[in-house]
């Protein structure tokens, strides 16, 4: 019998699947009458167990079956269990008992003594039965049992017997006469067993092949999961570096136009370490090996003797030429197998490709929308979009698994280059055949053998849309106002303080400030300088009368004016503009008696508009505790002879919320609703930025206002829905289709340009009424975290360049106001910006349209936005490391 105990965990995953083991047959092993040992230990299953050898009918009633970690320890309740009364071993002379194991194993001579999951067996009596390591060098030293909380008493201070033997990936370790080996499952069942045992091997060679489709069969796993197998194929891919260790086979002939909708795969991959050398794609071979399922893909495990040439001619493999289905059944039914999608796809996200070579893919129209974006948190629409992003998302990889963060820095990443980027929304069209693997939850195109930077030209199965723009979309009007996120911008580097850490390049040099002291930006001054490059060309592109900026250093936080590092970017501006075109809101008085390191600023267009009054900041410690203090100032604008118009007066606000990363309090924890964490610390300051905009609506006697910023918060969130309760609409929602962030590739907008619409301005013109158009310029989110300052010389590949792109991680809201035809203007006056054009390039993230409230977005599923994750931020994302005030921007 199998006796099952139901668990929390999911059985853990091996850590050297990629080792070669033999596949050679199982003998049982030799218990003596009354003898009883640990004859098996799986821990690379989908379900994990430890298997006793014993006399039929012993009775192990109360006995505990429990693992260790490799200091010794019972990790965690969970991973000991008591069997229930009335267990006894059945007549095979085997019992497994599932129960998760420690996953932390190291074989070889580096493992003595030091590494090893160990699995244990105690009686009822308490008596240690029996105590393997997993791994370690036989006859070495092995794990000592570790007291804790967990630990059972008969473990503590004995030490475990090393195995030497680790298991393939979807193979246990056995012990077969007196040496423990990898082989596939034999649960309930000693090894060599013709009986078998619930999902074991049969302990016969099938005779004959056994055709591809017959191993894949028309469901989510193998029918023949733990046999051994005989099968042909033609190589369709190989992958002899990047840690994939195999490659794919399929039946020859197979593939085309002509293929039944819905039959078993003809392809499948072949995990083998031996014999990956040794074969090249269009070979026809035969394999022989077990089956088994890795991460959700079946697979046959190929030992060197189990891989044979086929010498007679086989037809050649077709790909499937044709739109990449929807469903996991259609897919399921083209695992492995070579494919060219005919349509072409969309960038969703770019975040993992400076990690892991990886691009998300969207099937469909446009990227895959942030579900708070589009309706409110919780609703049945939001949850139905987010099942539709599930379903819509294909990973283009690169035929590798490594980590360019932490290995292989030394080769140019793939897909990524100066000169032709990978942006979000871009669309994908496929130039060369994939083969279609699922790995880690995703169905991915992997290319028919290793991508890199190198062999791009001949390797590379798409090509891309270049959709960036050299400035933004012309939003017409007199003057014009725009939100700038200057990600972490600190003139005081880290070279100038004490106990800073860093994250350094490739060759150990420090790029960032990683933690340890109150710096968040750049390293030192030549890290600055590119920094500021990207910073100023931007905003000097961006060319907007009035700037909200973000994230910029408090300096008053390193003993300095307040505004130093705020005047030293404007010296900047000016130096690359060659004018004095720019000038900054200088602090008020009074300012917060405790402010973050970081903070909201103002910079103008002195030719375009004045300062009216002093600036102010809402100084509320109950709501702004843990965010940025909004900044207001008024302007006017000035007309083409320079006289300032002051019956225009205008009221901006600078606002950077709480994030979505942490939070303390009620309502701030993270309720699953999309929303994140601090969401009710997001909703107080929102409403204390609208008591506090009325002050200043009222200190300036003027109907025109506008809040400017990130908000850390989706366009139908809670916060949001402050606002638009409070009479203010969402410019670039009511008029773009784009948005400005990402995070999980999923696109919306954290930035907002909010215009007030009230309906007591009486005759005169509102703000909303007085836009001439919008744009959410696609410089930043969109392009890929390679290219930006912070990651500088990661990777041999030279992404850097002194431009635009990837200057920041917010995409800017620019806005034009004043229309000089029409004195005041009114909703539809103007021009929209790019509320149509540019599609490819910009989100819409919105695919039902604007229904939901009154600063929805207009319609439109076409096009793209991305950004990247929120985990690459300081506190002001969930995900991101350090999160609060003091997190960092370049955290990863």
């Amino acid at each position: 019998m199998k006796v099952t105990t139901t668990l929390s965990s999911a059985a853990a995953l091996s850590l050297v699947a990629g080792l070669s083991l033999s596949l050679s047959p199982a003998v049982a092993a030799d218990v003596a009458d009354g003898d009883v040992n640990i004859s098996e230990i799986a821990y690379t299953l989908e379900t994990d167990f430890i298997e006793i050898a014993a006399d039929p009918g012993t009775d192990i009633s109360g006995w505990t079956f429990g693992s260790v970690t490799r200091g010794g320890s019972v990790q965690a309740q969970e991973n000991t269990v008591t069997v229930p009364e009335g267990t006894t071993v059945s007549d095979s002379g085997a019992v497994a008992i599932d129960v998760p194991i420690t996953n932390s194993v190291k074989a070889g001579s580096a493992a003595d003594g030091e590494y090893g999951s160990s699995a244990f067996v105690i009686d009822e009596n308490g008596e240690l039965i029996d105590f393997q390591q997993i791994g370690g060098v036989v006859d070495g030293k092995g794990v000592n049992g570790t007291k804790n909380v967990f630990t059972p008493a008969p473990v503590i201070g004995q030490e475990a017997e090393p195995t030497g033997a680790t298991a393939a990936g979807g193979q246990s370790i056995q012990l077969t006469g007196d040496a423990w080996k990898s082989a596939a499952p034999t649960p309930n069942a000693l090894p060599g067993d013709e009986d078998g045992g619930d999902g074991g091997d049969d302990g016969d060679t099938p005779e004959g092949v056994t055709p591809i489709a017959d191993i894949q069969g028309t469901g989510d796993a193998s029918p023949v999961q733990g046999k051994t197998v005989t099968t042909r194929g033609v190589v369709t891919a190989a992958y002899p570096e990047g840690g994939l260790n195999g490659y794919y086979i399929q039946t020859p002939g197979t593939g085309g136009a002509d293929r039944a909708d819905g039959a078993a795969s003809d392809g499948i991959f072949v995990y083998s370490p031996d014999t990956v050398a040794d074969i090249s794609i269009d070979d026809h071979v035969e394999v022989t090996g077990t089956v088994s399922e890795h991460y959700g893909q079946s697979q046959i495990s190929v030992s060197a003797s189990g891989l044979s040439d086929v010498d007679e001619p086989a037809e050649a493999v077709k790909p499937i030429e044709d739109a990449f289905p929807a469903g996991n059944e259609k897919r399921e039914s083209l695992e492995g197998m070579l494919l060219q999608p005919s349509e072409s796809l969309t960038v969703a996200d770019n975040y993992n490709t400076n990690t892991y070579g990886e691009v998300v893919l969207a099937t469909g129209e446009g990227t895959l929308d942030q579900p708070t974006d589009v309706h409110r948190p919780a609703t049945p629409e939001a949850k139905a979009l987010e099942a539709e992003n599930l379903e819509r998302e294909v990973v283009l990889d690169d035929g590798a698994t490594v980590n360019f963060l932490k290995t292989d820095k030394d080769v140019p990443l793939p897909y990524l280059s100066q000169d032709e980027p990978v942006r979000v929304g871009a669309q994908a069209n496929f130039t060369s055949p994939v083969v279609l693997g699922f790995d880690h939850e995703k169905w991915r195109f992997q290319p028919t053998t290793r991508l890199t930077g190198d062999n791009a030209e001949a390797v590379q199965p798409t090509s891309f849309t270049d959709t960036r723009t050299e400035a933004p979309e012309a939003v017409g009007g007199q003057v014009s106002l725009a939100s700038f996120n200057v990600l972490n911008y600190f003139t005081t580097t880290g070279d100038q303080l004490d106990g800073c850490q860093y994250y350094d390049d490739r060759e150990g040099n420090h790029i960032t400030v990683r933690g340890g002291c109150d710096a968040r930006g750049a390293a030192n001054a030549e890290s600055l300088k590119r920094q500021e490059t990207k910073i100023v060309t931007a905003i000097n592109k961006l060319d907007a009368s009035v700037v909200s900026l973000m994230e910029i250093e408090n300096s008053a936080a390193f003993g300095k004016d307040r505004d130093d590092a705020l005047a030293t970017l404007v010296k900047r501006l000016n130096e690359a503009a060659g004018a004095e075109k720019w000038d900054f809101v200088e602090s008020p008085d009074a300012v917060p008696a405790d402010e973050d390191v970081i903070r909201t600023a103002l910079i103008y267009q002195p030719a375009e508009v004045a300062p009216q009054n002093e600036s102010t900041i809402l100084d509320d410690q109950d709501a702004f505790s843990n965010a940025r203090e909004p900044l207001s100032q008024a302007f006017a604008p000035k007309d083409g002879s320079g006289e300032v118009e002051k019956d225009k007066t205008f009221v901006t606000i600078s606002n950077h919320f709480k994030s979505k990363g942490s939070g303390s309090g009620p309502g701030n924890e993270d309720s699953g609703d999309g929303q994140g964490a601090s969401n009710a610390d997001r909703v107080k300051q929102a409403e204390a930025l609208v008591g506090f905009a009325g002050d200043q609506q009222e200190a300036a006697d003027s109907e025109l206002v506008y809040l400017l910023g990130d908000f850390n918060s989706y366009t139908q969130e809670d916060p949001m829905q402050v606002f638009f309760e409070a009479g203010y609409k969402d410019i670039a929602a009511e008029k773009t289709d784009e948005s400005t962030y990402v995070y999980g590739s999923r696109t919306g907008s954290l930035d907002h340009v909010l215009a007030l619409d009230a309906s007591d301005a009486g005759d005169g013109p509102t703000a909303f009424g007085s836009v001439t158009g919008a744009d959410v310029w696609n410089i930043n989110s969109v392009e890929s975290l390679a290219l930006e300052y912070s990651r500088f010389n990661y990777n041999v590949a030279d992404l850097f360049a002194p431009d635009q792109f990837r200057a920041s991680d917010h995409d800017p809201v620019v806005v034009g106001l004043f229309d000089e035809t029409d004195e005041g203007g009114d909703d539809d006056s103007g021009a929209d910006g790019s509320d149509e054009s540019n599609d490819d390039a910009d989100g819409a993230d919105n695919a039902d349209g604007s229904s939901d409230h009154p600063g929805g977005k207009n319609a439109g599923k076409n096009g793209g936005k991305n950004g990247n994750h929120w985990g690459n931020r300081d506190g002001d994302h969930p995900g991101g490391k350090n999160a609060g005030k003091n997190g960092h921007h370049n955290g990863w």
